[in-house]
């Protein structure tokens, strides 16, 4: 058993305890420590400063890495607010896979939702009145550097809001932005080293008599 902190990243804070580099304005930024007064646990992978949702803490080696081993693919499933009045052919070319400069993508889960009630972004999506904005739910099983923005960028709907909803079974419902909950966790039993087989035409060894 193992326990998890699920906890609700709000916009702009670094998914850290520690600021390791200066922001743009020389001020420190928001970190975890900020929110979080829970001792010895670390993130199970990593959601980007100017990105809300899910981010998934223990302080159990093998849960963070059954969660962020890129080799396990846990789905994760963000609910993104894009430029646009996205269409049915980029959803497929999403779902498809994208060719970004790192490679393509892995088939995703891409469909068009209503816009969620979520709590305000601070500060707010810059809002245009000749520019409509519409809301999808996209399901990756990987994590390449920005992905979901490049993804979307690509097929020609750039993003301006990105909420991670919901990694593997877990999910941000009943979490307020800055609000974490502790789980308590099953941990599969560790692997059992296989016993030596003998090679073949080894005999088997006799006791020998003193």
């Amino acid at each position: 058993m193992a326990e998890l902190v699920l906890f609700n990243k709000p916009f702009q804070v670094l998914s850290q305890f520690t600021d390791d580099g200066a922001s743009g304005s020389g001020s420190p930024r928001a970190t975890l420590a900020d929110f979080l007064r829970i001792p010895d646990i670390y993130p199970a992978g990593r959601l980007d400063y100017d990105s809300e949702g899910l981010l998934l803490l223990t302080a159990e080696g093998a849960l963070q890495h059954r969660i962020a081993s890129p080799t396990l693919k846990m789905p994760k499933t963000y609910w993104v607010q894009v430029e646009g009045d996205i269409s049915d052919r980029a959803l497929k070319h999403l779902a498809a896979g994208v060719q970004l400069k790192d490679g393509l993508t892995r088939p995703a889960k891409a469909v068009r939702m209503t816009a969620p009630e979520v709590w305000p972004r601070v500060p707010p999506v810059r809002h245009r009145d000749n520019i409509p904005t519409s809301w999808i739910e996209l399901t990756i099983a990987e994590g390449k550097n920005r992905q979901v923005r490049r993804m979307t960028a690509a097929v020609g709907f750039p993003t301006l809001r990105l909420i991670r909803y919901q990694i593997g079974d877990w999910t941000l419902d009943g979490l307020k932005s800055g609000a974490h909950r502790v789980v308590t966790v099953n941990l599969p039993a560790p692997a059992q080293s296989p016993r030596r087989r003998s090679r073949a035409g080894d005999r088997p060894r006799r006791n020998r008599k003193p």
